[in-house]
């Protein structure tokens, strides 16, 4: 029995803020169901060291969670989404700013399915400010 045993989080996340906190999320007892393009997310193949075919990196920071791939460009995949949205209490994401309103996504759209949605949005410099689109992984220094 964990804390957060009857939590269903959505993680639209990649790289590490993202995918670190829904791992916490799944260490605690959540269930995690992380979407992902089909080409997979850009940290499996970070490495070396690999576990098998993937980044220890991604293995580490996706474990205890499930995964699907899915085309949110693509009307069938924002429709599977949102269904996955009825059953969720939270969607946790780390795109660049606007771009899940862009695909149709964002908190209105999943409040429209699950009206207590809890919707984290996680960026490098905000949501608002001349460096809200720019990416956080370009170099600091």
């Amino acid at each position: 029995m964990f804390a957060l045993d009857d939590l269903v989080v959505l993680d639209l996340s990649h790289a590490l803020a993202g995918p670190f906190a829904s791992t916490m999320l799944g260490d605690y007892g959540a269930e995690v169901v992380k979407i992902e393009p089909f080409a997979g997310e850009i940290s499996r193949s970070w490495g070396p060291p690999f576990y098998g075919h993937e980044s220890a990196y991604f293995v580490n920071l996706n474990r205890n969670k499930k995964s699907v791939a899915l085309d949110l460009k693509h009307p069938e995949g924002k429709r599977t989404f949102l269904r996955l949205a009825e059953r969720a209490d939270v969607v946790l994401e780390n795109m660049r700013v606007g771009t899940v309103a862009k695909l149709g996504i964002d908190y209105g759209a999943v409040r429209t399915v699950q009206p207590r949605i809890i919707f984290c949005s996680i960026s490098g410099f905000g949501q608002d400010g001349p460096y809200r689109i720019s990416s956080s992984r370009r170099k600091a220094a």
